[in-house]
């Protein structure tokens, strides 16, 4: 379909995945939605032609009072006092575009699923926009992006460039996270107030602050009940996130790249492209989850194996390297049932600690004088393949690579900047420090038959300026950074990466079209994991957070938990253990095989099924788990976190299953039984078998547990009779 300017064409009705977008496409005017969410089912010309009309406000003397349907791309010059769509200028000039002329196409059948494309012009300003806009077929989230064309011959400095996705004025709660090292994802909520609730990321990556995403719901919502819409910027650099709403009730969530100055210049011909602004919607959070959970599980790229129990050496053995110890490690991991062996920071020329040699990616002779080959053989023949730790964006001041190439290292016009955990950043950029990385990494991907890279990315990039001339590099860099990750996965196919960066520092949709999994923290603490992987899996399912089963004391907070809790809360993503199993007795080496045993037996289940949460009254309590795609079976685990305000804690409803059949419902101990003379609800003791219906309504009483202790529970439908 093709619209040119008829004044009042046909609304463009976008339906895949369980999700309607009603775009109307009227008057010359840039796409404007008219409805994002729940499918409307199959609408003919006169029903979409009626919901348009529907949809138009009165306009009395000035349509900048009244609220009216505003385009994706909204624009000063057509009334709109918000944040504007595109920001730029010519030298002072060109500054309050006017996009008109509009013209759209559709694809109905576009690969992922259906695509509108509209194109529209500011004559005078010589500059072209196109929009698109996709409802993807796996899952129903609706994704947008935006090309600026500078077709004038003086060059046009894009300042911002952001897309908006509107909500309903039952939208009246904002939900984001905020965190820091060691205890990201963090919620908060606030009333939809008039103004702008911004959210912004200017370190060079999303970082350990970031909101992940910007949340809109009906009052009260939660993770199983209320509307809620929720948008996502797929891009691992500076970016905006902003909730907005004006005097006129106009709700919409905007989203973009945070340009710094001059990083987009465009002269004649030149465009400039948006990442992609994602939405998703849902009843609950849980709902709103699993739209991005099934469209990364789609990708064709998406891991497709069983992902490989970890072993990392961090926690182990930090950077105390030596072959026997490290050859003796990997042993024991292979004992517990370990599949990847991990070697973290340490391993390369002259680092014995991170103030220095950060940028140098040889093998150390001094500590491996046979290089690391023995040591990957030795992986190789207990069965397990091997991994290896770089940080290749990142440099040390003291290292070879520095003292040969400071021109290499990304300087604003007041030297390389302050140190972070003493390392600055080397700019990839520059296409010989580029070709330098990518050669020495590649190498030893090569020559050591390395299956996996930890990739690692500390500082933030506060100062990045390219030389010679101080400008910045930021954009560059996240695109040179993206390359690297591609060019190395299409030399070594089968080459898998975890996006790690101080921990969940670099957790996004752009980078993950590169990435295997994410490392959502550096904090392996059971009491602070569960809120981390929760709130990281409204974006990222399981088999792409990296859990790890931690020291019986943690080496961030310095809580001590028993190993069930510390197990149970590493079973629910890609397991990995931490644990240095040189230093731990024979029975806590069995229980960890135990729980490694029960993960790869239910691992199918945990990557594949649906995520949920019970919305619980008290907050001291947690119930979640994992349900089959067919509502065949389930895991769940009930965690007390803090003192209940009541105790007993009461009966629990277990979300997700299949209302009309029966589940045979049971607690389960991989590690450990319960301490005999433990007080168990009737049911625990032998089980019990209910209709889905019952367990969802009603539910299931509580076990008594301690603060940070918990218990898992299956539910199995057995098959039906033949």
């Amino acid at each position: 379909m093709t619209t040119g300017h008829d004044p009042r064409p046909v609304p463009v009705h976008l339906r895949a995945g369980g999700t309607s977008v009603v775009v109307a496409v009227d008057g010359g005017r840039l796409p404007r939605i008219l409805h994002w969410g729940q499918d409307l089912g199959a609408l003919d010309e006169d029903a979409l032609a009626g919901l348009h009309r529907a949809a138009l406000p009165a306009i009395g003397d000035s349509a900048v009072t009244y609220p009216q349907p505003v385009p994706v791309l909204p624009q000063l010059a057509e009334g709109w006092l918000g944040r504007p769509g595109l920001t730029g200028d010519a030298e002072g000039s060109r500054w309050a575009p006017k996009f008109r002329e509009a013209t759209c196409d559709l694809d109905p059948g576009a690969d992922g699923g259906p695509v509108l494309r509209g194109t529209a012009h500011d004559p005078e300003y010589g500059l072209t926009v196109e929009v698109e806009i996709q409802v993807l077929a796996a899952g129903g989230l609706v994704r947008q992006r935006a090309r600026v064309t500078n077709v004038a011959a003086t060059p046009y400095r894009v300042q911002g460039l952001e897309l908006a996705l509107p909500v309903p004025p039952s939208a009246s709660e904002v939900l984001d996270l905020t965190g820091r090292w060691s205890l990201e994802r963090v919620p908060q909520r606030r009333p939809f107030h008039v103004g702008e609730w911004v959210r912004a990321s200017r370190g060079g990556k999303p970082g350990l602050e970031h909101t992940l995403l910007l949340v809109a719901g009906e009052e009260g919502f939660g993770f199983r009940h209320g509307t809620v819409w929720g948008t996502h910027l797929a891009w691992s650099g500076n970016q905006v996130l902003a909730a907005e709403r004006t005097p006129a009730d106009t709700r919409h969530l905007a989203a973009g790249e945070l340009l710094l100055a001059d990083e987009v210049v465009l002269g004649q011909g030149e465009s400039y492209r948006s990442p992609w602004q994602y939405g998703s919607w849902g009843t609950g959070l849980d709902d709103l989850a699993a739209r991005f959970h099934r469209h990364l599980r789609a990708r064709p790229g998406h891991p497709r194996s069983p992902r490989p129990v970890v072993l990392n050496t961090w926690e182990a053995v930090y950077f105390r390297h030596d072959l026997a110890t490290l050859t003796a490690l990997a042993e024991r991991g292979a004992e517990i049932g370990a599949e990847r062996f991990v070697l973290d920071d340490g391993w390369f020329l002259g680092r014995r600690d991170d103030t220095t040699s950060l940028g140098d990616w040889s093998v150390d002779p001094a500590v491996w004088p046979d290089g690391l080959e023995p040591l990957a053989a030795r992986v190789r023949e207990l069965g397990m393949d091997f991994g290896l730790w770089f940080e290749p964006e990142m440099v040390n001041l003291d290292s070879e690579l520095a003292r040969a190439h400071p021109e290499w290292i990304f300087d604003a016009g007041h030297g390389p900047g302050l140190p972070s955990r003493h390392q600055h950043v080397l700019d990839l950029g520059h296409p010989d420090a580029y070709a330098c990385l990518f050669e020495r990494m590649s190498g030893l991907v090569g020559s050591l038959g390395i299956a996996y890279i930890k990739w690692d990315h500390n500082r933030y990039l506060l100062d990045a300026g390219h030389g010679p001339d101080g400008r910045p590099g930021v954009r560059r860099q996240v695109e040179q950074a993206y390359r690297l990750m591609a060019e190395l996965k299409a030399a070594h196919p089968g080459l898998e990466i975890e996006s790690c960066a101080s921990g969940g520092g670099r957790v996004d949709l752009g980078v993950l079209e590169f990435a295997d999994r994410v490392w959502p923290s550096d904090c392996n603490d059971p009491h602070e994991r569960l809120e981390i992987q929760r709130w990281t899996g409204l974006l990222v399912p399981p088999e792409m957070q990296g859990t790890h089963i931690g020291a019986g004391e943690s080496h961030t907070t310095h809580r001590v938990h028993p190993l069930d809790y510390r197990a149970e809360k590493a079973l629910w993503g890609h397991l990995g253990v931490e644990v240095n199993l040189l230093g731990v007795d024979d029975e806590t080496r069995a229980a960890l095989g135990r729980w490694v045993a029960f993960h790869k037996e239910h691992r199918a289940l945990l990557h594949s099924g649906e995520v949920v949460h019970a919305d619980l009254a008290d907050p001291a309590l947690r119930l979640e788990g994992v349900v089959a795609a067919d509502r065949s079976e389930a895991l769940y685990a009930f965690s007390v976190t803090e003192r209940p305000s009541t105790w007993p804690p009461g009966r629990v409803r277990l979300p997700g299953l299949d209302d009309e059949r029966l589940y045979s419902v049971r607690a389960v101990y991989p590690g450990s039984p319960p301490p005999a003379g433990a007080v168990l609800p009737p049911w625990q003791r032998d089980g019990v078998t209910l209709p889905g219906r019952v367990l969802r309504l009603v539910g299931v009483e509580a076990p008594s547990l301690d603060v940070d202790r918990s218990v898992l529970l299956r539910a199995v439908s057995p098959p039906p009779a033949s």
